[in-house]
Formats: structure tokens, sequence, C-alpha cells
């Protein structure tokens, strides 16, 4: 009888796509032939998610959940609108999103439990019984010492799941309802406004200076003086960076306060001060350039198979 390896399982998990018990049997009852046992899975239709993993997965999920001190966010993709209407794809994305809050980044969620067997395994499992390429593409989790993290959903489709998923958090020693209401009002702000840093501080430079550059090369096309134009590049970038920070952004439910401010004054209100601390943004299908086909491509790829 031929030993299975560790890393025997792990060569037929990459080449067929089946979980890890699933693998390891197929392997067992194979007597350890690769070939065959990716015949084996095949033939009871384990081998399926190999097949789809090459198509565009830019549909799908973000949920929340945020537990007094601790939220996360995750992104699960599929690649049809309609699979995210599944009540066995979103009952996967809500426990993913759970387990997310216990773990540090995508890597350790895909290890972490999920009803006795990997995430990573249950999501190959589904891969196969749906028939469409799935992924877990991204997770975020908030956390605070004293104070809350709280979560927003917009364009959902159930209690919180949706298109766009929001956390802010908060420090503050404070009450914890009107903190809440106040993280509340910032991530429905942060879902329409779209920041992207928190401050100057922590803005990407290597942005920064593309934009910079950009100012630059577009004034001196208009004709500026070289001079004229590093006079007037401060002002300009200071201008940009309160349009993508989101302490700097104006409040968009009174269009008036910056939401410095705004969480600033809210410390009357709370009893105690406030900061906000950082927050994540998730869209769904962000950044995932999409395949367009037109129907007669589409038709004619049914038909030759």
């Amino acid at each position: 009888m031929t030993q299975i390896t560790a890393s025997m399982v792990k060569e037929l998990r990459e080449k067929s796509g089946a979980g890890m018990m699933d693998a390891k049997k197929a392997l067992t009852e194979m007597n350890g032939d690769m070939e065959a046992a990716i015949d084996h899975l095949r033939k009871k239709g384990m081998a399926k998610a190999d097949k789809k993993s090459s198509r565009t997965a830019a549909e799908g999920l973000v949920a929340i959940v945020s537990e007094g001190t601790t939220g996360a966010v995750v992104e699960v993709n599929s690649e049809t609108d309609f699979v995210a209407r599944n009540d066995g794809f979103q009952n996967f994305v809500r426990t993913v999103a759970d387990r997310a809050t216990s773990v540090d980044n995508v890597e350790a969620l895909m290890d972490a439990d999920y009803d006795g067997k990997s995430v990573a395994d249950t999501l190959t499992n589904l891969i196969a019984t749906i028939g469409e390429h799935m992924s877990i593409r991204r997770m975020e989790k908030l956390s605070v010492s004293d104070g809350v993290v709280v979560g927003y959903v917009h364009n959902a489709v159930e209690t919180n799941l949706g298109k766009i998923g929001v956390l802010v958090a908060l420090e503050s020693t404070g009450d914890k309802d009107k903190l809440s209401a106040l993280g509340k009002q910032i991530a429905m702000h942060v879902a329409a406004a779209f920041p992207q840093c928190l401050n100057a501080d922590a803005a990407d430079q290597v942005a920064l200076e593309r934009e910079r550059n950009i100012i630059r090369e577009t004034a001196l096309a208009e004709g500026k003086p070289a001079e004229i134009v590093e006079k007037m590049l401060d002002g300009r970038m200071k201008k940009y960076l309160k349009e993508i920070c989101l302490m700097d952004q104006i409040f968009v439910m009174d269009g008036e306060t910056t939401i410095a401010d705004l969480v600033k004054n809210a410390a009357a209100d709370v009893g105690a001060p406030v900061e906000l601390t950082a927050y994540s943004r998730v869209q769904l299908g962000e950044g995932i350039e999409k395949e367009v086909e037109d129907f007669a491509a589409e038709v004619n790829k049914v038909a030759n198979g």
C-alpha cells in the first residue's frame, strides 16, 4: 500500500481543485496513482472547481460583522449576480465574515474552521456544487481598545450583505449607543464619498507624487511659466488632499462640517473625547476587469463547447 503524503495531497488539490479530505481519500483509493485519482474525482464531480478557476468572478457579495470593539468586512466573488442571490452562497458569505473577526488576513481565513472543514475546502465544495468560479478576494478587520467598530452595508440585499461594506472604528470611553450612531453616520458618508485615506499622513506617497506630476505637466502644457506652476502646486495638492482624506472631507449629510470637526464636536454629546482611528471601505468587484462578450460570441462559445 503506497503511503499518502501531505505533498501528494497538496499536488492533487492544486491539479483538481478538490478539498483536502476528498483529495486524500481519492489518493488512498487509487493507491497513490495521481492520474487515476484525478479521474476518480472528475467522475464524482469533485474536480469541477479547477475548470472554473480561469473565469472572471466580479459579482458576489460583501459582508460585514461588527461586534462591539471588533469588526470585519469580507468580499466573496462569484461569476454571476444570480449566484449572489443563492441562499447557500449567502450563508457561506455570512459564516466567512464571522470567521474573519478572529483572523488577520485572507490566508488565515482560508485555513479557519468551517463546520469541521477549512474555509478553503468548503469553498471548493461550494464551487463544485454551484458550478461557478468563486473566490474570497479580500478581508479587512478593525479593532479598538475602548469604543466601537460600526458597520454599514450600502445596496444591501440581505442584512449585512450587499455591494459596498464599510467599517468605522471610534475610540472613546463615552456613551456607546451615541458613539454607534455617530459611527453609522460616518460609515454612510464613507460609502458615498469614497475617501482614499484617513488623513494626509496616511496618504499613498507614490500616488501623491503622481498627482503632483499630472498637475505640473497639465499646467505647463497650458503655457503657464514654470516658476508660476511650482508656486501653484502646493495649493493644488492641499485641495486634492481635502478631496481624498476622510478627515478633511465635508460631511455629506450637512454639506458644511468636515469629518474632523464632526468627530471633535461629538465629544459633548457622547460625554468623552472621540477619535476616529480607522475605516475600511470594500466595494464589490472594485479593480476587477470584467470580460465583455457580445451575444453572438457567447452563443458561439456554448455551441463549440
